[in-house]
């Protein structure tokens, strides 16, 4: 009998034992869990910075650029539709502000060609001008035309503005001058009034342009320096915008 309780008894604590050690297992983990803190969340703050709107500003229509031609066309090779490029010498302002900077390059078109003959007719090129690019890669297509920048045809402003006649109606085109002048701005028949680079002509041109050098063709060279005249309105941004 004594042993049975014995035994009894020692399955008790046998059992006693087993269910402690699944009690322990069970809540020392669930403690140390409970234990952790969980870790804040850092918050990210965004900034958004606001871009300020563009102002564009507006050069008139009649708004005279002075240019450089980069490279060098003449009546014998040159064909309708070929392109050349040129520099802007000097700034150009509206409202006040540099909207064109000196450097900024214009591309011009060859619309027609004569060549020179035997007719005492000299060469002649006509051209226009397409595009604008800034120095900031800012690209506008304009619409304009050869013109001089003597002091007879354009008018310049307390604010550093130029402006002048449109050429479209006085049909200004390079003429051949000669071996000493290369090439000159003119009007051809039927309109207005020619201006000399550095050679100061100042009469119309007539059929035969008999004031010109006989069977010269027209050669403008690198270097060369004239005038291009706005025939409609552009808008452009400062020149310090980005």
């Amino acid at each position: 009998m004594t042993a049975q309780l014995n035994n009894t008894a020692s399955r008790f604590t046998i059992g006693l034992l087993v269910l402690i050690a699944l009690i322990t297992s069970t809540v020392v983990p669930a403690l140390g869990q409970a234990n952790r803190r969980p870790r804040p969340r850092r918050l990210t703050r965004v900034i958004v910075k606001k871009t300020p709107p563009v102002i564009y500003y507006t050069l008139n229509s009649g708004q005279v650029i002075r240019v450089r031609m980069n490279e060098t066309i003449t009546s014998e090779t040159a064909r309708a539709g070929d392109q050349f490029t040129t520099t802007v010498v000097d700034p150009v302002y509206a409202n006040g502000l540099e909207v064109i900077p000196a450097g900024s390059s214009i591309v011009g078109q060859v619309r027609t060609v004569k060549r020179a003959s035997r007719q005492s007719k000299a060469g002649a090129i006509e051209v226009h001008f397409v595009s604008l690019r800034l120095p900031t890669g800012i690209t506008r297509a304009i619409n304009g035309d050869l013109t001089d920048v003597t002091s007879d045809t354009v008018n310049a402003d307390n604010e550093g503005e130029v402006s002048g006649k449109s050429a479209t109606n006085r049909n200004v085109v390079f003429v051949g001058g000669g071996a000493a002048t290369g090439a000159l701005i003119g009007a051809i028949a039927g309109g207005g009034k020619g201006a000399g680079i550095g050679a100061g002509v100042g009469a119309g041109l007539g059929v035969a342009g008999a004031l010109f050098s006989k069977g010269h063709e027209a050669v403008v060279k690198s270097g060369t320096q004239f005038g291009i005249v706005l025939n409609q309105n552009l808008s452009l941004p400062a020149a310090n915008v980005r």
